[in-house]
């Protein structure tokens, strides 16, 4: 052991009558080993005759760790009856001694009644339905602030920030062109030589392009590009607008009389409005280019032959069905990530939370506005 380690030894008091334990060292909690807390163990519970002394004379050092031991090791000895004094204490040893309590109560037992079974089953659900509720009530409100106009300051006439939108259209759109041709590109391909492979056996490797065609034009194009964007700009949005309100900037916009929904959000939902439908036209020329590309190579059906066949299988409905999903995705998908960006706390913990939340939710949005518009465009036939 060091010179500075805390020891503890017994002996018996110069009168003959009782123990005395001589403490040494520094009694700190880096210096307290587990075998010293051991030891203070047993003496707490060792059975002696005749009144007990602490000698703290030879300490060189002590804190909280250390005053709490003697202050046990007293209780200890005057709950069998015994006396415990303290010796040698002086100055601020002395007084961190005595200020300690003689046990630490109990925590308070709870009043609360114990849980039912019928609420440990309902609760959660209930939570859910509130937190939907919540979370539909705040997007209504940033929705109808964007459809008012900007409003960028209280009470006043709206105003739009061109600069605003042209800068978050060139982060969300035109930044995200090389990604988005890419997965494109890639997607069109692999539909293209898995649709040839499956057709193949009939003799049909020809309506690949029918497949290819219908399928990235009316669902895939918009649905994987919404998805690309709820991923990359909408947890982007969340992380600015939770960034600002961990710092309280949203607050100094309130006090200084600008609408947060205005300055912030507005600016946000019109380029993604704008973005995401150009972003979808890119994906879709990407994928059937990937998709004609597979198939001159893979089957053999020339450009000419793949763009023949693509006009006899698609017409304007299909890129219609495509394009008309595209506003709603978007709005959709900024309008969630700024109610989760809004709801951020002041931790970073939270601020991961809710992007996190932000992405998951937006791509369930997005999905279930594709899966509403596919039923809607079967009921009537479009």
């Amino acid at each position: 052991m060091t010179s500075n380690s805390a020891e503890i030894k017994a002996e018996t008091r110069p009168d003959g009558n009782g123990t005395r334990y001589v403490l040494t060292g520094e009694w700190r909690n880096s210096t307290i080993s587990h075998t010293l807390v051991k030891e203070f163990d047993k003496l707490e519970k060792a059975q002696e005759s005749g009144p007990v002394e602490i000698d703290v004379s030879g300490l060189t050092g002590i804190d909280t760790a250390g005053a709490w031991l003697i202050r046990r090791l007293i209780t200890a000895k005057s709950t069998e009856g015994q006396s415990a004094d303290v010796i040698g204490a002086e100055g601020s040893v002395h007084e961190l001694i005595t200020v300690l309590p003689e046990t630490v109560p109990a925590p308070p037992k709870s009043d609360a009644p114990p849980r039912t079974l019928f609420d440990r089953i309902f609760s959660p659900p209930g939570r859910v339905a509130l937190s939907a509720w919540s979370d539909f009530y705040a997007a209504m409100h940033i929705l109808g602030s964007a459809v008012r106009g900007a409003q960028l300051k209280f009470g006043r006439g709206s105003g739009v920030s061109p600069a605003s939108v042209v800068t978050h259209i060139d982060r969300m759109g035109v930044r995200a062109t090389p990604i988005i041709i890419l997965m494109s590109f890639l997607i069109g391909a692999i539909i293209a030589q898995q649709g040839a492979f499956q057709l193949r056996y009939f003799g049909a490797e020809i309506f690949v392009v029918d497949l290819v065609g219908i399928l990235q034009l009316r669902e895939i194009g918009v649905l994987l590009t919404a998805i690309m964007i709820a991923g990359r700009s909408g947890s982007a949005i969340t992380a600015e607008i939770g960034s600002m309100k961990m710092r309280e900037e949203i607050d100094a916009l309130t006090v200084i009389g600008l609408n947060p929904v205005g300055v912030l959000i507005f600016p946000r939902l019109v380029a993604l409005t704008v973005a995401l439908p150009l972003l979808t036209i890119l994906a879709n020329f990407s994928a059937l280019y990937g998709a004609s590309v597979v198939t001159w190579a893979y089957s053999g059906i020339t450009f000419d032959t793949f763009l023949g066949r693509l006009h006899e299988a698609i017409d304007h409905t299909s890129v219609a069905a495509g394009m008309i999903k595209a506003p709603f995705m978007a709005l959709t998908i900024g309008i969630v990530a700024a109610v989760e960006g809004m709801k951020v706390g002041g931790s970073a913990e939270s601020l991961g939370q809710h992007v996190t939340a932000s992405v998951v939710k937006s791509i369930f949005a997005v999905i279930t506005i594709d899966a509403f518009f596919a039923v809607f465009y079967s009921a009537i036939d479009f």
